[in-house]
């Protein structure tokens, strides 16, 4: 695929992070950092400090696109203090997609001096003056058949119950007949007791209570003779 006319267009690189990286100490966490290399152009990100094997950068770069120059350089290192840092591992990056599409996503292998493996890093590329090739043909919409319009349905009467049909006449209800036969009423007659009844007592003749009157009549006051004069102690009898 031909890319003419890229020349000094730019490309967006973001450096994500790395995954499973080889460890460079054997007491302490590593402090991996990435190093980008686009022909003389050159980036570095930041020390992740105690990033270990996982680390975390997030950081953009723009690169100013050389004509016929297809991919970039990764190396990664551990940066030290007292001597030189260590290279955990390089890799190239791939620019056909991202000049095609204009964005990829992608985690690109890591290796070591000896060829081994030694992790991943992960880049987001942008490049947003991508020509999207037209191989299609914007297709027309499908054309359905016209078809005739259907014949109205017929009206539809709203339900009712069919008439019931009529019950006969019912009889009048009569009185079962019992199925025992009736027995004639007894002629025999029995003789008297032969015991002598007691003759009937009178019923007691109510007594009538004289009538009482309320309140009472007032009856006269009661005189007793006064007390011969004179005579004391009175004489004995």
């Amino acid at each position: 695929m031909s890319f003419s006319g890229i020349h000094g267009l730019p490309l967006e690189v973001t450096v994500v992070g790395c995954y499973n990286l080889e460890d460079k100490e054997w007491i302490s966490r590593q402090d991996p950092y990435v190093c980008l290399e686009y022909g003389s152009a050159k980036f570095r990100t930041k020390t992740c400090t105690d990033g270990g094997k996982n680390p975390t950068f997030q950081e953009k770069f723009i690169f100013t696109l050389i004509e016929g120059l297809r991919e970039l350089n990764v190396v990664v290192w551990n940066s030290n203090t007292l001597v030189a840092d260590d290279l955990i591992g390089s890799g190239r990056i791939q620019l056909h997609k991202v000049l095609s599409q204009g964005f990829e996503d992608c985690a690109w292998p890591l290796q070591s001096k000896t060829g081994r493996h030694s992790g991943e890093v992960r880049v987001i590329m942008h490049f947003p003056n991508a020509k999207q090739p037209q191989n299609w043909k914007t297709k027309a919409a499908p054309s359905f058949p016209e078809y005739a319009p259907s014949a109205p349905f017929a009206q539809v009467l709203p339900y009712a119950h069919p008439p019931a049909a009529p019950y006969p006449t019912p009889m009048p209800y009569a009185a079962p007949v019992s199925s025992y036969n009736s027995y004639p009423p007894s002629t025999t007659t029995y003789p008297p007791s032969q015991y002598v009844g007691y003759p009937p007592q009178a019923p007691p003749a109510s007594y009538t209570y004289p009538p009482q009157v309320y309140p009472p009549p007032p009856q006269p006051p009661q005189v007793y003779p006064p007390a011969p004069a004179g005579i004391y102690p009175p004489p004995p009898y």
